[in-house]
């Protein structure tokens, strides 16, 4: 048979390589920035001024210049670039460069097109500097790991169609007819993520030449396909694409053939069925049906079996090869992450069943679990890639085995102390939010004592966040000395002898995945019905059914002044710290309604677009907050936390107060509401929105005045009516609007127990 010579591109390899590493340090330094301002939340104001005498700031003694960030520095932000930076940017462009790389390799042929890879290459950097701008800017959903607003969501999806296709179209051309094992991850990660993607960024623009936009789904609906996505989102972009890198890179460097044929097998097709259904085990105990609840627990226990499937034949590959694991630091960042890889997915069915989910969910014990996942097995495997492909590619030793090795225990000092802390800190959050005295009163009524108690292990895992960015920092310095020593290969020349056409029947004798391993069309349709099933079953009955989400009278449409204070809320990133779901705990009725509260109903819901039930307290939940404390409370609070809660890590908002609201999108939105969501606005009420707003927003102030003096006279010196006009009294009428739709002395609650 005729060989064929051709070249593999490195050109893109790198590419994405050096993105890699770029949007890795940036990412690091958000989450860093982040771990800091929750028991240092004055950081915003020591740089850009403030009016407090009690904290040194960089900045003139008045605090203009934070008002005049308009929040771009303001926690919610930083900690959603922090999430989108390590996801999208991070994770994703190692990911495209493992690909890239190994695909043209195990396939025996060149990338498709060129002009694909560029273009999928710039299309997706070009999306994750749009997200910075507009992150900074406060365009955003609020939607965990979904905050993009829906031009970035087009591009995103753009971009990884333009991958696909490159992808598929290098299969359809390759040089070897079986396809090995990565590659089933990687078509199995593409069909996901573009149908999670999709189906869960739907959303109506408020107008074509504007950002804002309003999710398909409310309420109760939003959640379950929001976290069909989220928890997805870490299967198949932060699990599956990761996997495959492992099913290739570890055997190479370790020099060994995979474990097990047979075991990866089972691993992928379990995996991808199993992985679908378990998303609503992040909505325990919610307003969710309870049979999604009882789904998403099920699998997410079943899930243990292929995940330990995977991690077991990524380690038992090393066997014969545990001495080169001592010397070879590429082969200590893999052990690592595989071994984190089992932890993590040991640890998530154990947070999904309901014993422990009623302790665990909105504490810092999840925090350490994602983290136990995105630090060891996800940064721990994107290092060992790097190391492994950086000698190669510039035909040259890596410049310092030892550096690269300070970078491995610093890396790996820094998961425990990242971790670790985060778990003591999450079972010290749970245990006391259930505390009980004698006479049945909560032990710890202040919600400050919580946070108090478990801000040591808050300094404890920025502590933690230091190890490791310094050994990333080693790393970029150890990449930059072996380049600059080396000399790139662009063009790599390889020859293999052209695949013979023969007949896509399965031959006898051959077995049934042999046969799919040669026919990758029918591959990728079985993968798609495969992760489609869970992803049916789960979603299609919620969405199509009216009577899933029962409807209460009392429940009214937000009036137009909460619907802009809603907005003002999501664009601040309250939801990052808050949530807005009191589940049916007596401890959280005690706490967060009173003797006459109730917890939270499916039907309360049915008008948010998109849900904000939170996935983190590190404040209290907002759900019942509607009246608790009086307006002028919220005003302080705003402008100055530590006035009104002693100690709180809340940072400071004084922009709201400085801001005027902008009122001229306020009709469009109730019309959309209206017309496209049907929302039961009526025409006098659109008609006289804004009358409907002063009447409210007036209210507001007068209760103000007439509950704080100081604030009476304050304005007394200014023209009249210019506090109706700000920001800050939208987001007052929203927050005493959360939670007044219902009211009862009956209360109903699960067992504690």
């Amino acid at each position: 048979m005729e060989t064929q010579k051709f070249s593999y591109d490195n050109s893109i390899v790198r590419a994405f390589l050096y993105a890699t590493l770029v949007f890795g340090l940036i990412g690091f330094t958000f989450g860093l920035t982040a771990a800091l301002m929750l028991f240092y939340p004055e950081l915003p104001e020591f740089f850009f001024g403030t009016d407090d005498t009690t904290i040194k700031s960089l900045a003139s003694g008045n605090i203009q210049g934070l008002i005049n960030t308009h929040g771009a520095f303001g926690f919610g932000r930083i900690r959603m670039l922090h999430t989108n930076t390590v996801i999208f940017a991070f994770v994703c462009n190692i990911v495209y460069t493992g690909i890239y790389y190994s695909l043209q390799r195990l396939l025996k042929t060149r990338m498709y097109s060129d002009t694909l890879s560029w273009l999928h290459f710039w299309t997706w950097q070009f999306m994750i500097v749009a997200t910075f701008v507009t992150f900074f800017m406060g365009i955003n959903t609020s939607k965990e790991y979904a905050e993009h607003e829906w031009p970035i969501d087009i591009l995103i999806a753009f971009s990884w169609i333009i991958f696909g296709i490159n992808m598929f179209l290098t299969i359809s051309k390759r040089r070897v007819r079986h396809l090995y094992v990565a590659i089933w991850f990687y078509i199995g990660t593409w069909i996901a993520v573009a149908m999670l993607h999709i189906f869960n960024n739907l959303e109506v623009p408020l107008s074509f030449t504007g950002w804002k936009s309003y999710s398909a789904y409310a309420g109760v609906k939003d959640a379950i396909v929001q976290w069909w996505y989220g928890h997805n989102a870490v299967a198949f972009v932060l699990t599956t694409p990761v996997l495959g890198l492992m099913y290739y890179f570890l055997p190479k460097a370790a020099d060994r053939p995979v474990f097990s044929y047979k075991l990866s097998i089972i691993h992928f097709w379990s995996l991808i069925f199993v992985y679908i259904w378990a998303g609503p085990h992040h909505l325990q105990y919610t307003a969710l049906p309870a049979w999604a609840q009882a789904v998403g627990t099920g699998f997410s226990i079943m899930l243990i079996a292929p995940s330990w499937g995977g991690m077991l034949n990524g380690l038992l590959t090393l066997r014969g090869a545990w001495d080169k694991v001592r010397e070879n630091p590429i082969l200590k960042f893999f052990v690592v992450a595989v071994t984190c890889y089992g932890m993590a997915t040991f640890e998530g069915p154990l947070l999904a069943t309901k014993n422990i989910n009623k302790i665990g969910h909105f504490t810092d014990w999840v925090i350490g679990h994602v983290h136990l996942g995105a630090l060891g097995w996800n940064g721990f495997m994107a290092f060992g890639v790097i190391y492994y492909l950086i000698p190669i590619m510039w035909r040259t030793k890596l410049w310092s085995v030892k550096l690269a090795n300070w970078h491995f225990w610093l890396g790996t000092l820094g998961i425990i102390f990242y971790a670790v802390p985060m778990y003591i800190s999450g079972f010290t959050q749970g245990l006391m939010w259930k505390q009980f005295n004698p006479d049945g009163t909560l032990l710890w009524k202040n919600w400050l004592d919580t946070v108090t108690a478990i801000i040591p292990y808050f300094k404890m895992r920025f502590v933690g966040g230091l190890f490791y960015i310094s050994g990333a920092i080693l790393m970029i310095v150890n990449v930059i000395a072996t380049v600059r020593k080396g000399s790139f290969q662009k063009e790599v020349p390889a020859e293999a002898p052209a695949l013979a056409n023969i007949s896509k029947n399965r031959k006898e004798g051959e077995g049934t995945h042999l046969w799919l391993e040669r026919t990758p069309v029918l591959l990728g349709i079985l993968s798609f019905f495969t992760i489609s099933i869970g992803s049916s079953i789960e979603i299609i009955p919620t969405l199509s059914l009216k009577k899933s989400v029962p409807t209460i009278s009392a429940v009214k449409p937000y009036s137009p002044l909460e619907l802009e204070g809603r907005d003002i809320y999501i664009r601040e990133g309250c939801n990052a710290c808050h949530s807005q779901m009191v589940r049916p705990f007596r401890d959280e009725i005690v706490r967060f309604n009173g003797k006459n509260g109730q917890y939270s109903k499916a039907g309360e819901f049915v008008y948010d677009r998109p849900f904000l039930w939170g996935s983190k307290r590190t404040g209290p939940d907002l759900h019942r907050e509607g009246g608790k404390n009086p307006s002028s409370w919220h005003y302080k609070h705003m402008y100055n936390p530590r006035s009104t809660s002693a100690g709180s890590i809340m940072p400071r908002y004084p922009w709201l107060i400085a801001t005027d609201l902008d009122r001229t999108k306020m009709v469009d939105k109730m019309k959309l509401m209206k017309n496209v969501f049907d929302v039961p606005y009526t025409k006098a009420q659109i008609d006289s929105a804004d009358k409907w707003a002063n009447n409210q927003s007036a209210k507001i102030v007068k209760d103000i005045f007439s509950e704080a003096n100081d604030l009476k006279e304050a304005y007394a010196k200014k023209p009249q009516g210019e506090l109706e006009k700000k920001e800050i009294v939208a987001l007052i009428s929203y927050l005493q609007r959360l939670g007044t739709d219902i009211k009862t002395t009956e209360i109903k609650t699960a067992s504690n127990n």
